[in-house]
């Protein structure tokens, strides 16, 4: 039986585990949220694909996504990890994961939770896409364009629209499996919970 993806994971074995079994699932625990805004960060420029590949060795080199303890990464932390192969050795996006990991937790005392927070931008619930084709999914949205404005007056960085649309994507805040990809519908069943739970 033929199994109909988005066309984007059928590349290799790698995305297609990611699509099948992560990609628009809707998330509310704060360190999933924080591993994917650190590594939206850090793919900037590159392919996807490669920060799946590095990922164990963020989850490594980042303390397992915790974001107080990445908070406390002193300088010489941060220089050691510009020499890490097992990551994206980008002095910039090294020294955003600390700083963004301050400004999270900023936003987790101010509201108990950044999902709290986050969930605000999509009124608690995911938004249901009817994309067909891969043409048509945007790269931005009105709702990224607001959340990249309010993560930067936060203190974020590395955080634009387009990334930020792609964050939304990752965990669930939108759901753009394609009509024809049989992720849709169980997605789009797991929203359908949010709003009944919510």
């Amino acid at each position: 039986m033929t199994i109909n993806r988005c066309p984007w994971a059928e590349s290799d074995d790698l995305y297609r585990t990611y699509h099948d079994t992560e990609w628009g699932v809707p998330q509310h625990d704060d360190r999933s949220l924080f591993e994917f805004l650190l590594l939206e960060g850090a793919q900037a420029g590159l392919s996807w694909s490669t920060i799946l590949r590095k990922r164990d060795g963020y989850r490594r080199a980042f303390a397992g996504f915790d974001p107080a303890l990445v908070a406390r990464f002193d300088d010489r932390r941060l220089a050691e990890l510009a020499t890490e192969p097992a990551i994206v050795r980008n002095r910039l996006k090294i020294a955003a994961a600390r700083q963004n990991a301050r400004a999270f937790l900023a936003v987790q005392e101010e509201f108990g939770s950044f999902a709290a927070w986050l969930w605000r931008f999509v009124d608690g619930r995911p938004r249901q896409n009817d994309w067909r084709t891969l043409a048509e999914v945007p790269a931005t949205s009105r709702e990224s364009d607001t959340l990249s404005k309010e993560l930067k007056k936060r203190g974020f960085t590395f955080v634009g629209s387009t990334i930020c649309y792609a964050y939304m994507q990752a965990v669930g805040l939108v759901n753009d499996h394609l009509t024809d990809c049989f992720r849709r519908q169980e997605v789009g069943r797991l929203a359908c919970q949010e709003g009944e739970n919510g």
